[in-house]
């Protein structure tokens, strides 16, 4: 089973290039579903069909449906949201504060993947194709599980979970004993549920992602910070499909529309040159500018076979292990003598072209690329030991992060 996420810059055509890949799925034999997580739903229009929030079977072996995740909020979140609201009032703290304290940031993008994820478990279909939103929405949606786990462990430790006579006395002596169990085993589920979307995620095998976009250059630039956004949380990209690319006028051709055309068609191939940098991790697939908007079955399978040729258009699983995203190195000094020094390389593609922020927060390392951020937790050794200094190297898929270390002499370990 397989599952392909589609994003990039609104207005580039990715909800036409994802329903393209779930049509020419089904055409192969296989079962493929297509769901639409952009709250500004436009893939009923792309498959010429009525969807609604349960798959709904558009022609043999497809099927489409439009993610609600409003409508989730009541079922799946409200259960949870009532358990928190009675462990905090039994903490005393005031019924309307605690309404606002238990309305979770992202909770609707949330129950959006967890829809996906019981679409891609349910075994009904051998390929899901997710129409994502715009790509600030999505990096939100796909970064979310990891952040949302790191938030409750910081909020509720698992050890207090599992001890629960300790959460209770939080509550003191009046608190409903049977209502805090409830609330631990609702807390349970949503950690469990949160590492199950992640590693759906993060499964090279299961799941990758394209990004769309135009050959412009300020679409590729954001093209490429998303994909190094991505790279910092390890998630996988499998391609970069430039949609609506041009062909060159004939030699023959003169006027100003020729002219217009020559030069139109230049700048997009200098900027998929451009992205051809990246290297091959990434590879760049040029979608031909049609002269109808594709829509229906027929017209969408049509523009799939010009993109994918011969090819799986559900992609095949990267047998290859991951490149770790943090690789630590001894630089000087042996053992624990006071002259070590360390350097931690941190994979970044694309990196030098996205705005990078670092900070030191205790025992992690906070990395922000763009509008990204994520919280890596530092190797035991460097929290013993301050960082110096930090600097890029390489460029492309190669480009990495270098931050140096030496010993922090009030923490460091002496012989």
């Amino acid at each position: 089973m397989r599952v392909v996420l589609f994003t990039g810059k609104g207005g580039v055509g990715k909800t036409t290039l994802a329903a393209a890949t779930a049509a020419h799925v089904a055409g192969t034999g296989r079962s493929a579903l297509v769901v639409s997580t952009d709250p500004a739903h436009s893939l009923g229009d792309a498959l010429d069909a009525e969807l609604g929030a349960e798959p709904a079977e558009v022609t043999e072996n497809l099927w489409g449906a439009h993610i609600e995740a409003r409508h989730l909020l009541e079922g799946a979140w409200g259960d949870l949201q009532g358990h928190l609201r009675t462990m905090l009032a039994g903490a005393g703290v005031d019924e309307l504060v605690a309404d606002e304290l238990t309305v979770l940031p992202g909770v609707e993008d949330l129950l959006a993947l967890v829809e996906v994820q019981r679409y891609a478990d349910s075994g009904r279909f051998d390929v899901v194709v997710v129409d994502c939103g715009p790509t600030a929405e999505t990096l939100r949606l796909l970064t979310l599980p990891e952040a949302l786990s790191g938030y409750l462990e910081r909020l509720f430790p698992a050890h207090r979970r599992a001890v629960r006579g300790l959460v209770a006395g939080l509550a003191g002596a009046k608190a409903d004993g049977a209502g805090w169990d409830r609330t631990i085993d609702a807390l349970g589920v949503l950690a469990e549920q949160l590492r199950g979307l992640r590693g759906l995620l993060a499964d090279r095998s299961r799941t990758s992602i394209r990004l769309v976009l135009t050959p412009e250059r300020v679409v590729a630039a954001e093209t490429r910070r998303t994909l190094t956004a991505l790279a910092l949380h390890e998630l996988r990209v499998d391609g970069l499909l430039a949609n609506r690319v041009m062909p060159g006028p004939p030699p023959s051709l003169r006027g100003p529309a020729a002219r217009w055309l020559r030069e139109r068609a230049t700048e997009q191939q200098s900027v998929l040159a451009e992205l051809g940098e990246l290297g091959a991790d990434v590879p760049v697939t040029a979608v031909r500018y049609t002269a109808a908007e594709p829509t229906g079955v027929g017209a969408l399978r049509e523009l799939a076979l010009s993109v994918y040729g011969d090819d799986d258009p559900a992609g095949t699983a990267d047998g290859a292990p991951p490149r770790p995203l943090m690789e630590l190195r001894r630089t000087a000094g042996h053992g624990v003598s006071a002259d070590t020094e360390f350097e931690l390389d941190v994979a970044l593609p694309g990196a030098q072209d996205a705005p990078l922020d670092l900070a030191r927060v205790g025992d992690d390392m906070v990395v922000g690329i763009g509008f990204s951020r994520r919280v890596v937790s530092l190797p035991s050794v460097l929290r013993r030991c301050e960082a110096t200094g930090a600097r890029l190297e390489g460029r492309g898929s190669d480009a990495r992060l270098v931050i140096s270390f030496v010993p922090d002499p009030g923490t460091w370990m002496t012989s």
